[in-house]
């Protein structure tokens, strides 16, 4: 096959392909499938950006990370009624963000992890007399 070149057999036109000069374009039943996967990825991509007006992805440093991450997923699950992990929104993520800015700096971490000592004032034990 020529892949939809026409050709002429004594003054008769035969398409290959099912496609013509005279014909509106058509995808091929195989793309119909794609197109549809196509169109499931914008919703998800669609989805995703409004979440992120209730969860924005400048949250997703420091100690509210988790939290944040986890609200994505429950607001993509609520919209497609499926599952979605973690990894999965992160994954969506790093097609609009460059999520490695995100990941935090050993010095946050370390000031995370310090811990100081606490004790309440000795005034707050001693009773005021009336």
């Amino acid at each position: 096959m020529n892949g939809g070149v026409k050709k002429k057999n004594g003054g008769k036109e035969d398409e290959q392909d099912g496609l013509s000069v005279h014909s509106p374009c058509k995808a091929p039943n195989s793309s119909a499938s794609s197109l549809r996967k196509e169109q499931s990825q914008v919703d998800l991509e669609l989805k995703l950006l409004e979440a992120l007006e209730i969860y924005p992805p400048v949250k997703l440093q420091g100690i509210h990370r988790h939290f944040v991450l986890y609200g994505l997923t429950e607001y993509m699950r609520r919209s497609f009624n499926r599952q979605f992990s973690g990894s999965d929104v992160l994954q969506m993520l790093d097609r609009f963000y460059n999520l490695e800015m995100l990941k935090p700096d050993d010095e946050e971490s370390g000031i995370l992890n310090q811990v100081e000592e606490f004790s309440l004032p000795p005034s707050y034990f001693t009773k005021e007399e009336s």
